[in-house]
């Protein structure tokens, strides 16, 4: 994933921009950067921070830093913002997003003599390079940032700064968000609606899908105006999003108690735990709304070592996710010791944590552990967003068993079935998936709950990972 933040202010805009983008840093564990630009020209700053927290590394930085316009993001993949040179002038970008038509963008810009790629991570072209190629072909920012929205296939939300101020466009379906805050003097743009809030900004304006803005101190313009179809990621309230964050008026903490509620009245009492409980983070809030309408006890039988693991992204290597997800959580024996517990988590992707986190409960005297996800199962990866870290959709425990039971290349019409919550293939697939990770009870957040738990037009949300439907 990954979050962006910009600011553009009659007044120096470091330390917004520093504190800015540091609230987006629950979105990527990898790299962050700044980018501003004031008397001095560009001045740019990129650290890796898989091992440091971002205030850490940039603390130094914002100090040698001035400037009245800037960008900066989290990033869980590529090295950014970027400063470019190019025919159109000079300019920083930061990008969110993903681009599957990646390999065919990249050569028709070898064959339009665009001559090399710099920027390399992981052995390919950098996505945000790509980007400020695909603007620079055309004759200028709007254009080339139209040109983006139209050719992208994927999902692309970014910022674009030059010497005069930012230019900010809103993915073309709305996938990603992006808002606008507002203070005497002047704007910021966010990912994320609550990183501006205690830096005395107000909310201006939401973006709509595929909109671009462009933002000086002393004004926002609307260059393009937003389209009318909207397909926004059902996961930034269900696992990405923070919970004091809004997208499309909606927010995140809310919603997962709507959540856990609609997830306690699918129960009906047919089970009956001594405790509820979430696995930090993403799971609390949903915990908290099954409690309060099952009417059992909220509890935390195990918690969270923030001191030295605050951050709910881990690294990209399986095995250390493994061994840090079981280091971060520290058991609470006198809650678990007998106890018939309830347990909430925001999704199961390949399941080997959550099954761990089971076996970890069970070795510390639990007597049941009834797993309650927050979503529907995960049977399709995510085109557009990089949801998860799996390399094929084959690392998804759904479709490991549904290869189990139907054989490879399973007909289109049968996955139909496995993402149909009444029909018996479904059922079968979560009993296999029950007995596998060795849970006492499953069952899954429904779709249609999902989008009630939302509470916006459903046609407007993505639900791909889910359904397979665009």
């Amino acid at each position: 994933m990954g979050g962006f933040f910009g600011t553009a202010l009659k007044t120096d805009c470091v330390m917004d921009l520093f504190y800015g983008v540091d609230y987006h840093s629950h979105l990527g564990t990898r790299r962050g950067g700044l980018a501003v630009h004031g008397e001095g020209g560009f001045n740019r700053a990129i650290h890796n921070i898989e091992n440091s927290p971002f205030r850490t590394k940039f603390e130094h930085d914002v100090n040698d830093m001035q400037g009245n316009l800037g960008i900066g993001c989290i990033s869980d993949f590529e090295p950014q913002p970027l400063l470019i040179s190019s025919r159109l002038g000079s300019f920083a970008i930061t990008t969110v997003g993903k681009i599957n038509n990646y390999e065919e963008l990249v050569q028709e810009l070898y064959q339009n003599e665009h001559a090399h790629f710099q920027e390399m991570t992981n052995g390919q072209i950098n996505i945000t390079e790509l980007v400020a190629a695909l603007i620079c072909r055309k004759d200028s920012y709007v254009e080339g940032i139209r040109y983006v929205q139209e050719r992208v296939d994927g999902s692309m939300t970014f910022l674009l700064m030059t010497k005069e101020g930012l230019y900010a466009a809103r993915d073309q379906f709305g996938r990603t968000p992006l808002v606008i805050g507002v203070k005497k003097e002047g704007f910021c743009v966010s990912f994320e609606s609550h990183a501006f809030f205690n830096l005395g900004y107000k909310p201006y304006k939401e973006l709509g899908p595929g909109e671009i803005v462009y933002i000086t101190p002393e004004e926002v313009t609307v260059l393009k105006e937003p389209g009318d179809k909207m397909k926004i990621c059902s996961f930034l309230w269900v696992y990405y999003g923070y919970p004091t964050s809004n997208y499309e008026g909606v927010n995140v903490e809310q919603m997962r108690y709507r959540c856990g509620s609609m997830l306690a009245k699918r129960d009906e009492g047919k089970v009956e735990p001594d405790l509820v409980a979430g696995v930090p983070d993403s799971g609390i809030a949903h915990a908290i709304g099954y409690s309060n309408e099952a009417h059992v006890p909220y509890g935390r039988p195990f918690i969270k070592y923030t001191p030295t693991w605050p951050r709910s992204f881990m690294p990209t290597n399986q095995n250390k996710r493994d061994l840090i997800a079981k280091m971060k959580l520290i058991p609470v024996e006198a809650l678990i010791q007998g106890k018939k517990l309830l347990l909430i988590d925001d999704s199961i992707v390949r399941g080997t944590q959550l099954r761990d986190t089971t076996a970890y409960l069970y070795e510390n005297g639990a007597k049941e552990v009834h797993i309650r996800p927050a979503c529907p199962p995960l049977v399709y990866g995510c085109k557009y967003l990089n949801f998860s870290r799996s390399k094929s959709e084959m690392e998804l425990i759904t479709r490991r068993v549904i290869e189990k039971r139907e054989g490879p290349n399973c007909p289109q019409e049968i996955l139909d079935e496995y993402t149909d919550p009444t029909s018996e293939r479904y059922a079968n697939m979560i009993e296999d998936i029950r007995k596998t990770l060795n849970f006492t009870s499953l069952r899954y957040h429904r779709l249609d709950d999902l989008l009630d738990s939302i509470g916006i037009d459903p046609c407007k949300v993505c639900t791909y990972c889910f359904n397979g439907k665009e």
